[in-house]
């Protein structure tokens, strides 16, 4: 098969290892830079182009997509689903995961567990938006943060009130959710692989931090997860129409909670936390369904 990367940096590790685990099961991959691609948009030929020549003879497309380049990726992608390229990761599920609002709607209406959480954006909202959400700790988070940034824990009304007005006057999106303290400034991530999860690892903060990102100083370690927490982070991904996603969830004295379903995983933590070949479950995974011409999962909304 000839498998497209859709990545801005063939040398960072995800990058790397799906090339690796392709090129090991005897398929031909390419990295392309989706900013680098130019389209036109007509209809029964459409085309992509990149570096001057049109992209064509393809299978399969693995989109590594960074939230910054959201929009721009996923319509590259759209472009390779319109010429029958089979996508791992649709381009619609991959704007509905990015979405943290419209992700929990989603999640919330299909009695998927979640943290207590409240939007809103006139500034006249405030105290009853935290009522709604109850209790005396918050997490404010923006909409489009990433990997931790964006989010921050108050300990007080106050302090959130006075977040939430800095928030505002960036003109910016948020949600404000319920601080899940038993949590411990741990958090699960779970690996799904079309109706599994084929790894999970227990992300611990580093002293004093609630945040559990590995990429701000967490720990990783294998963790056991219960049949309740499977089923969640299997159900929570086919909800958003994801063939393959990380999980992330919190254990809550109501079970587990969802906090954030990642269309674009990071291959390193959980491979170096498991010792598994999960990028050779994933190209294992293309293997199997991309013949069959349509993805695994889809979600709505």
């Amino acid at each position: 098969m000839q498998i497209a990367i859709l990545s801005r940096n063939r040398n960072l590790y995800s990058t790397r290892r799906m090339i690796e685990a392709g090129k090991a099961r005897g398929h031909e991959m390419t990295v392309i830079d989706p900013l680098r691609c130019y389209m036109n948009i007509v209809p029964h030929a459409p085309e992509i182009h990149y570096k001057g020549r049109k992209l064509e003879g393809f299978d399969a497309i693995i989109p590594r997509i960074g939230a910054s380049i959201t929009f721009y990726a996923t319509a590259v992608l759209r472009q390779f689903e319109m010429i029958g390229v089979y996508p791992l990761n649709e381009s619609v599920a991959i704007s509905r995961s990015r979405d943290k609002l419209r992700s929990m709607q989603l999640l919330s209406r299909k009695g998927i567990g979640l943290p207590v959480t409240g939007f809103a954006h006139s500034p006249d909202d405030t105290d009853d938006l935290l009522d709604l959400v109850g209790g005396n700790s918050y997490v404010i988070k923006l909409t489009e943060g990433t990997q931790g940034k964006g989010v921050v824990l108050t300990e007080t009304r106050g302090a959130a009130e006075s977040v939430i007005d800095a928030f505002r006057g960036l003109d910016a999106h948020f949600l404000v959710q319920e601080f899940v303290k038993e949590a411990k400034g741990a958090d699960i991530r779970c690996f799904v692989i079309g109706d599994k999860v084929v790894a999970a690892m227990k992300r611990q903060g580093k002293e004093g931090e609630f945040r559990s990102n590995l990429h701000r100083g967490g720990s990783a370690s294998v963790i056991k997860i219960t049949p309740e927490e499977r089923s969640t982070a299997v159900r929570a991904a086919k909800i958003m129409g994801l063939n393959v996603a990380g999980v992330d969830l919190l254990r809550s004295n109501h079970g587990p909670v969802v906090m954030e379903v990642n269309s674009s995983p990071g291959l390193e933590g959980i491979e170096t936390a498991t010792s598994k070949d999960i990028a050779g479950q994933i190209i294992g995974f293309i293997e199997t369904y991309s013949k069959r011409g349509k993805t695994r999962t889809r979600g709505g909304g």
